[in-house]
């Protein structure tokens, strides 16, 4: 692999765990890389500066070189301060990291899906009312950047337009089909299609869309956050 050196990069730390004494081994979602697997010595040492930024939710600037694909953290900068999420919304972002790891390979660019988290933390910020609605646009956007996106035009199997009316269910594997027992309205589809999604009826279809698209991509394997955010909503 060549020589990499790259000076002050947009990044956010996914996750992040201890390695050998005093350093860490970072999962970080960069603007212009992708994910990146980095390296970060001694920065667990008492007198360190640097373990105190090197969170989740923190726009950060890195800075790292190598050859291998596990690169080493050379510097690091905090672009300005982390999201305050609280509460529900703080496991929320959680599930947002954990979305990211899951459909996102090592050192493939999304730009898009970059600007799409941080709008998402910004959202789930400063618009605790709105977590549904932030996490079903970006949910729907992180499948479409990736090559898994929702047809919500017309009708998978016989590219019939989507009536808002009319009742509709999620085929795996095919798509969005007619059927008088479906569990989406049209008008629920097309919300999504729009980015309008305020009315209540409409988000919880949504959500249960969503949940369906997602478990059929991943087939079978379970997303540790959620199951903590199911039982935290249990104990509201």
């Amino acid at each position: 692999m060549t020589e990499v050196a790259v000076q002050l990069q947009a990044a956010f730390i996914l996750q992040y765990k201890k390695y050998r004494e005093s350093s860490l081994i970072l999962d970080v979602m960069t603007q212009d890389f992708g994910r990146v697997p980095i390296l970060a010595k001694g920065v667990r040492k008492v007198k360190s500066k640097t373990a105190g930024i090197l969170q989740p939710f923190i726009p950060l600037k890195l800075s790292f070189v190598g050859k291998a694909s596990l690169k080493l953290l050379t510097g690091v900068e905090a672009q300005q301060p982390a999201f305050q999420l609280t509460g529900l919304a703080w496991y929320c972002g959680f599930y947002l990291n954990e979305l990211l790891e899951v459909f996102l390979h090592p050192y493939d660019p999304h730009p898009e899906v970059f600007v799409e988290y941080q709008q998402c933390l910004s959202a789930l910020a400063s618009s605790p009312d709105q977590i549904e609605s932030a996490l079903r646009l970006f949910e729907y956007r992180l499948l479409e950047y990736i090559g898994y996106g929702l047809v919500l035009d017309c009708e998978a199997d016989t590219e019939y337009p989507i009536v808002a009316d009319k009742k509709y269910f999620f085929k795996p594997g095919l798509g969005i089909v007619a059927a008088e027992n479906g569990l989406f309205s049209g008008a629920s589809l097309l919300a999504l299609k729009h980015n309008v999604l305020t009315e209540p009826s409409i988000l919880a279809e949504i959500k249960q869309l969503m949940r369906i698209v997602i478990e059929a991509q991943l087939q079978g394997r379970a997303l540790k956050s959620r199951a903590v955010i199911n039982q935290i909503i249990k104990k509201l």
